[in-house]
């Protein structure tokens, strides 16, 4: 299997099982895989330490900045989403439980491009008010959307009001629901965002 093939299946594992799958088990389930198959061609012995390794140096250095900026700048966008009505209800909650997630998932997603296509890389739109879902989203050169992440308002019976944080990507034509966590309201209905 090429190089870029497995790298590319490593952080689609991790993307799919929301981070429950770390990288390095991900990369050795691959190497498992391909040695029962007999492919013996281009299986490269490598241990979980090597591996992690290497993502930790596919993700430090130069573009550690970069990835850095952008999940400040989730967090500014998020918290100018949710208001001066909503945001100190669950800004405790948010920063525990959504925002090292929404960290997670732009890493993993920044592992995708080499260090001159991260520079491209943006946090895009502003975000809307009302009952719109959309928080913000990352786009590459040229306005290509990679990743949306959106909150939306549920209202399970009797239950209450609660924030679905989520994110679509473009791996699927951003068609379907990854979870990031939800956070409870209350029983009365929330403000409009950015109220």
């Amino acid at each position: 299997m090429p190089f870029w093939l497995r790298r590319s299946l490593v952080v689609l594992i991790s993307i799919f099982t929301f981070g429950m799958v770390s990288p390095a088990q991900a990369s050795e389930l691959l190497l498992a895989d391909q040695q029962k198959s007999g492919d013996k061609s281009d299986v490269v012995e490598t241990s979980a330490i090597e591996t992690e390794s290497f993502f930790a140096e596919e993700i430090g250095k130069p573009s550690e900045n970069i990835v850095n900026r952008l999940i400040k700048q989730a967090e500014e966008k998020s918290f100018e989403k949710f208001g001066d009505r909503i945001g100190p209800v669950i800004e405790d909650e948010f920063r525990q439980m959504i925002l090292p997630n929404i960290e997670q998932v732009i890493t993993m997603i920044s592992a995708d491009f080499s260090e001159e296509e991260l520079e491209y890389i943006a946090i895009t739109e502003v975000p809307s008010g009302g009952h719109s879902e959309k928080i913000f989203h990352i786009s590459c050169k040229d306005n290509v959307e990679l990743i949306r992440f959106h909150v939306r308002r549920d209202r399970p019976p009797h239950q209450g009001y609660w924030f679905n944080f989520h994110y679509h990507t473009y791996h699927d034509q951003f068609s379907s629901h990854y979870e990031l966590g939800t956070i409870y309201w209350d029983k009365n209905t929330p403000p409009n965002w950015r109220s």
